[in-house]
Protein backbone atom coordinates (compact mmCIF):
# COMPACT_ATOMS: atom_id res chain seq x y z
CA UNK A 1 0.00 0.00 0.00
CA UNK A 2 1.30 3.44 -0.90
CA UNK A 3 2.19 5.90 1.83
CA UNK A 4 -0.50 8.64 1.86
CA UNK A 5 1.99 11.24 3.08
CA UNK A 6 4.03 13.34 0.68
CA UNK A 7 7.52 14.64 1.30
CA UNK A 8 8.82 18.15 0.83
CA UNK A 9 12.31 19.55 1.12
CA UNK A 10 12.57 21.96 4.02
CA UNK A 11 15.75 23.89 4.78
CA UNK A 12 17.15 24.11 8.25
CA UNK A 13 17.06 27.38 10.13
CA UNK A 14 18.61 30.27 8.17
CA UNK A 15 20.96 30.98 11.09
CA UNK A 16 23.18 28.03 10.15
CA UNK A 17 26.31 28.89 8.21
CA UNK A 18 25.48 26.65 5.27
CA UNK A 19 21.88 26.14 4.22
CA UNK A 20 21.32 22.38 4.36
CA UNK A 21 18.19 20.60 3.34
CA UNK A 22 16.33 17.85 5.11
CA UNK A 23 13.16 15.99 4.29
CA UNK A 24 10.07 16.18 6.44
CA UNK A 25 6.76 14.44 5.92
CA UNK A 26 3.89 16.84 5.32
CA UNK A 27 0.19 15.94 5.50
CA UNK A 28 -1.94 16.98 2.54
CA UNK A 29 -3.90 19.44 4.68
CA UNK A 30 -0.87 20.74 6.63
CA UNK A 31 0.16 24.34 5.96
CA UNK A 32 3.92 24.94 5.93
CA UNK A 33 5.29 28.48 6.21
CA UNK A 34 8.06 28.62 3.62
CA UNK A 35 8.63 32.38 3.68
CA UNK A 36 11.59 31.99 6.04
CA UNK A 37 13.35 29.82 3.46
CA UNK A 38 13.00 32.19 0.48
CA UNK A 39 15.65 34.69 -0.63
CA UNK A 40 14.97 38.30 0.44
CA UNK A 41 12.22 39.92 -1.64
CA UNK A 42 11.09 36.64 -3.19
CA UNK A 43 7.48 35.55 -3.34
CA UNK A 44 5.93 32.19 -4.12
CA UNK A 45 2.67 30.92 -5.50
CA UNK A 46 1.21 27.51 -6.29
CA UNK A 47 2.10 26.18 -9.73
CA UNK A 48 -0.85 25.50 -12.06
CA UNK A 49 -1.70 21.76 -11.91
CA UNK A 50 -1.40 21.33 -15.70
CA UNK A 51 2.29 22.35 -15.56
CA UNK A 52 3.27 19.55 -13.19
CA UNK A 53 4.18 16.05 -14.37
CA UNK A 54 1.88 13.19 -13.44
CA UNK A 55 2.98 9.65 -12.81
CA UNK A 56 0.54 6.78 -13.26
CA UNK A 57 -0.42 5.23 -9.94
CA UNK A 58 0.91 8.15 -7.88
CA UNK A 59 -0.99 11.02 -6.26
CA UNK A 60 -0.85 14.34 -8.12
CA UNK A 61 2.22 16.46 -7.47
CA UNK A 62 2.08 19.85 -5.82
CA UNK A 63 4.56 22.49 -6.91
CA UNK A 64 5.32 26.13 -6.26
CA UNK A 65 6.81 28.89 -8.36
CA UNK A 66 9.37 31.07 -6.59
CA UNK A 67 9.60 34.59 -8.01
CA UNK A 68 12.85 36.44 -7.29
CA UNK A 69 13.12 40.18 -8.11
CA UNK A 70 15.45 40.98 -11.01
CA UNK A 71 17.84 42.95 -8.77
CA UNK A 72 18.27 40.00 -6.37
CA UNK A 73 20.83 37.25 -6.96
CA UNK A 74 19.22 34.05 -8.20
CA UNK A 75 19.68 30.87 -6.17
CA UNK A 76 20.16 29.06 -9.51
CA UNK A 77 23.29 29.34 -11.67
CA UNK A 78 23.24 32.27 -14.10
CA UNK A 79 22.98 31.61 -17.82
CA UNK A 80 26.48 32.96 -18.43
CA UNK A 81 28.06 31.04 -15.56
CA UNK A 82 30.95 28.82 -16.61
CA UNK A 83 29.57 25.30 -16.34
CA UNK A 84 31.48 22.30 -17.69
CA UNK A 85 28.52 20.81 -19.59
CA UNK A 86 26.53 22.99 -21.98
CA UNK A 87 23.44 21.92 -23.89
CA UNK A 88 21.88 23.94 -26.70
CA UNK A 89 18.40 22.54 -27.26
CA UNK A 90 17.74 24.79 -30.26
CA UNK A 91 20.76 23.58 -32.24
CA UNK A 92 20.64 20.19 -30.46
CA UNK A 93 24.31 20.30 -29.54
CA UNK A 94 26.08 19.41 -26.32
CA UNK A 95 29.64 20.11 -25.26
CA UNK A 96 31.85 19.54 -22.26
CA UNK A 97 34.63 22.08 -21.67
CA UNK A 98 34.13 23.31 -25.23
CA UNK A 99 34.52 19.81 -26.71
CA UNK A 100 31.45 18.72 -28.71
CA UNK A 101 29.79 15.47 -27.64
CA UNK A 102 28.58 12.90 -30.15
CA UNK A 103 25.28 11.80 -28.60
CA UNK A 104 22.40 9.66 -29.78
CA UNK A 105 18.90 11.15 -29.76
CA UNK A 106 17.98 9.65 -26.37
CA UNK A 107 21.37 10.40 -24.81
CA UNK A 108 20.93 14.05 -25.83
CA UNK A 109 17.37 14.18 -24.45
CA UNK A 110 18.48 12.61 -21.15
CA UNK A 111 21.46 14.96 -20.75
CA UNK A 112 19.36 18.00 -21.70
CA UNK A 113 16.74 17.06 -19.09
CA UNK A 114 19.32 16.53 -16.34
CA UNK A 115 21.20 19.75 -17.14
CA UNK A 116 17.93 21.73 -17.25
CA UNK A 117 17.13 20.56 -13.69
CA UNK A 118 20.45 20.61 -11.79
CA UNK A 119 20.61 19.29 -8.22
CA UNK A 120 17.15 17.73 -8.55
CA UNK A 121 16.92 13.99 -7.93
CA UNK A 122 15.09 12.18 -10.71
CA UNK A 123 13.77 8.66 -10.19
CA UNK A 124 14.28 6.16 -12.98
CA UNK A 125 10.51 6.07 -13.56
CA UNK A 126 10.38 9.87 -13.88
CA UNK A 127 13.21 9.81 -16.41
CA UNK A 128 11.59 7.03 -18.45
CA UNK A 129 8.29 8.94 -18.46
CA UNK A 130 9.86 12.31 -19.28
CA UNK A 131 12.58 11.33 -21.75
CA UNK A 132 11.27 8.14 -23.37
CA UNK A 133 7.56 8.94 -23.03
CA UNK A 134 4.56 7.11 -21.63
CA UNK A 135 4.45 4.55 -24.45
CA UNK A 136 7.94 3.22 -23.73
CA UNK A 137 8.16 -0.45 -22.91
CA UNK A 138 11.08 -0.95 -20.59
CA UNK A 139 12.30 -0.40 -17.06
CA UNK A 140 14.81 1.57 -15.02
CA UNK A 141 17.71 -0.50 -16.39
CA UNK A 142 17.26 1.36 -19.69
CA UNK A 143 18.05 4.59 -17.83
CA UNK A 144 21.07 2.97 -16.13
CA UNK A 145 22.54 1.94 -19.49
CA UNK A 146 22.07 5.41 -20.99
CA UNK A 147 23.57 7.09 -17.90
CA UNK A 148 26.63 4.83 -18.17
CA UNK A 149 27.04 5.81 -21.84
CA UNK A 150 26.67 9.51 -20.99
CA UNK A 151 29.30 9.25 -18.27
CA UNK A 152 31.73 7.61 -20.70
CA UNK A 153 31.17 10.37 -23.24
CA UNK A 154 31.56 13.12 -20.62
CA UNK A 155 35.02 11.75 -19.82
CA UNK A 156 36.87 11.02 -16.61
CA UNK A 157 37.01 14.69 -15.58
CA UNK A 158 33.25 15.25 -15.72
CA UNK A 159 31.59 11.85 -15.30
CA UNK A 160 31.04 12.68 -11.59
CA UNK A 161 28.60 15.50 -12.52
CA UNK A 162 25.90 12.85 -13.02
CA UNK A 163 25.52 11.31 -9.59
CA UNK A 164 23.74 8.16 -8.56
CA UNK A 165 21.33 8.48 -5.65
CA UNK A 166 21.22 4.89 -4.45
CA UNK A 167 17.85 3.15 -4.67
CA UNK A 168 16.29 6.35 -6.06
CA UNK A 169 17.77 7.60 -9.33
CA UNK A 170 20.13 10.25 -10.63
CA UNK A 171 20.97 13.93 -10.27
CA UNK A 172 23.11 16.35 -12.26
CA UNK A 173 25.44 18.28 -9.93
CA UNK A 174 27.68 20.72 -11.85
CA UNK A 175 30.78 22.10 -10.20
CA UNK A 176 31.10 19.35 -7.59
CA UNK A 177 34.28 17.54 -6.78
CA UNK A 178 34.65 13.83 -7.37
Amino acid sequence: MANPRSFSAVATAPSTASARHRLRAVDRDEVVDVTGFLPPGATWLPAPPHTLPTLPGHPPMIGYLVLVPADQPSPLPAAGEDLPVRVDTVRRTAEVDGRPLDLTYLEFELLAHLVAHPHRVHTRDQLVTTVWGYGHVGDGRTVDVHIARLRRKLGVEHRHTIRTVRRVGYTYAPGTGS
